[in-house]
């Protein structure tokens, strides 16, 4: 397998890099296609057209909103067209649909893929660690540039510091912070200010949210959409999904997987199943977070009154916040735990009935418990 950065980043997307002289910096970096081969009701995709604006480097990005878990990131053989956009925005089961612009540069003596992006929009698409960090996001408002944490470590790079940005023109940038971004072989983000300052290829990424599809067949129509030498990476395939550990994981969650495995441990014997599968239920894990028809708010729908009784500062932040994951999850952990799931068995279904009185509620939860048990054995 390819990789990304010389000092050892492996990459999950294969990218060529084509390399044509210019005038200004001798070199220039494009991406283009490699070789590498929660039931919701279905509301009309909010496709994001081609950028035609950037967002002011004064501008700092708004509060986020929802989380939207990305199903597919493809990668085109060639800018993606308004008719194209058009035509994945209405395939079945697709409701969001994003382009980025993309390319290969050089970062500190390495090689990077680079995502441009626009940071407002963008924002929901990354895991919910990353999403709520409103530094990272104001720094990109600020035409910083934002790095995974594989690539801050293996590089060396510093939060505060310039440092050259190669592509098919070389220019100075300050480094605004680090984070999980969720993007297989995508380890660098920037605002499309700069994206088109360096040269990057516009419109040649997609990120595709599609709750309840069928992902094969999905895939299949994303190709014949898109084109046949795109890069079409199903981001549930197990190389690309965070996998169960035993023990609890440390550190801040990257994921909304990772948040309930960490929330679980607060509550011996209850399993971090269960919470994926009230999350799934509830909010497709951050994709509606309400208010629904009774008042219910947030990724794991509690009622208000419920919340103030119950609420929990999971990230130490000073609040409980209703509508953020890393709050709502450990309440929830704690909710079931109070109502006796650490005991299993009947005491487990009753937790779950008193989570939502309705036995087809309790069946369902329990059911899809089961199949995230199998699917991360």
């Amino acid at each position: 397998m390819k990789r990304l950065i010389r000092r050892g980043i492996p990459t999950a997307v294969t990218i060529a890099v084509a390399v044509t002289a210019t005038a200004a910096s001798g070199a220039a970096y494009v991406m283009t296609s490699g070789s590498k081969a929660d039931p919701q009701a279905r509301v009309s995709a909010s496709a994001t057209p081609p950028a035609t604006s950037v967002v002011p480097a004064s501008e700092q990005p708004s509060a986020l909103k929802r989380v939207i878990p990305p199903d597919f990131l493809v990668i085109s053989g060639r800018p993606v067209s308004q008719r194209q956009l058009t035509r994945v925005s209405r395939l079945e089961h697709v409701r969001d649909v994003i382009t980025v612009d993309a390319g290969a540069v050089r970062l500190e003596g390495g090689k990077a893929n680079m995502f441009a992006v626009d940071p407002v929009r963008f924002r929901s698409w990354t895991p919910p660690g990353t999403a709520t960090d409103n530094a990272l996001w104001s720094a990109l408002g600020k035409s910083q540039f934002v790095v995974s944490d594989d690539v801050q470590k293996q590089l060396g790079l510093r939060s505060g510091m310039q440092y050259p940005i190669q592509g098919k023109a070389q220019m100075m940038a300050t480094m605004g912070g680090s984070g999980p971004l969720g993007l297989p072989g995508i380890n660098v983000l920037v605002g499309r200010d700069i994206g088109r300052r360096i040269g990057l290829v516009p419109d040649i990424g997609l990120l595709v949210n599609a709750p309840g599809a069928d992902l094969n067949s999905l895939q299949s129509k994303l190709r014949s959409t898109v084109g046949a030498q795109s890069q079409i990476i199903n981001l549930h395939d197990k190389e690309y999904v965070p996998q169960a550990k035993k023990g609890a994981p440390t550190g801040k969650a990257g994921s909304y997987l990772e948040l309930y495995q960490q929330s679980a441990t607060t509550c011996p014997g209850l399993s971090w199943t269960v919470l994926a599968a009230i999350g799934q239920i509830e909010s497709g894990h951050g994709r509606n977070v309400g208010p629904s028809s009774a008042g219910a708010m947030g990724p794991m729908q509690f009622m208000p009154a419920t919340w103030r009784s119950y609420g929990v500062d999971g990230d130490r932040d000073g609040k409980a916040d209703i509508m953020d994951p890393f709050d709502a999850v450990p309440t929830a952990a704690r909710y079931l735990c109070v109502n006796g799931a650490g005991h299993g068995g009947s005491s487990l279904s009753n937790a779950i009935w008193h989570y939502n009185h309705s036995q087809s509620y309790v069946d369902g939860v329990l059911s899809l418990a089961h199949a995230y048990a199998r699917r991360f054995s």
